[in-house]
């Protein structure tokens, strides 16, 4: 069974990847330091305020660590993609196929179901979002990186 292509995450570089990564563990920080502050500093509180406090913070560290996680593997995944692709692609064609509207999220653009062909692997069809381009239209071509080993694709 041939694995089921996949669309590159989208490149970060070195520097994007720092500061990403900053303001993910920033994002993660303050849920445990306000929990450290509540159980350790200052005055004793009421059992009312306490509870109330201790929920406060515990829901706020799950919420800023479990977004902080899932954006530090956000990055860490795209960076392990553009070395994967670096290491290991081969050059490879994607001929549009159909063209389609997409309306979701904040910046609408086209759908395109594309078949990707190249030397090394299986021609394989699979589909993107890219911005509204006049130039993307059916049997355009657009030049791709594939890597062989698991169809792991960037559209150009």
């Amino acid at each position: 069974m041939m694995n089921t292509p996949r669309e590159a995450e989208t490149r970060i570089g070195p520097i994007g990847a720092l500061l990403s990564r900053i303001l993910f563990l920033g994002i993660c920080l303050p849920g445990p330091i306000l929990l450290t502050g509540a159980l350790t500093l200052g005055p004793p509180l009421s059992p009312k305020d306490f509870w109330g406090l201790l929920a406060g913070d515990l829901l706020t560290t799950v919420a800023g660590v479990g977004f902080g996680v899932f954006g530090w593997r956000l990055v860490a995944r795209s960076r392990r993609d553009a070395r994967r692709l670096a290491a290991a692609g081969v050059p490879a064609t994607a001929e549009i196929l159909t063209v389609a509207n997409h309306l979701g999220g904040e910046d609408p653009g086209l759908e395109l179901r594309l078949r990707i062909s190249g030397p090394g692997f299986a021609t394989f069809e699979a589909d993107t979002i890219r911005p509204d381009d006049p130039a993307l239209r059916p049997g355009a071509a657009l030049p791709a990186v594939v890597d062989p080993a698991d169809r792991l694709f960037r559209v150009g």
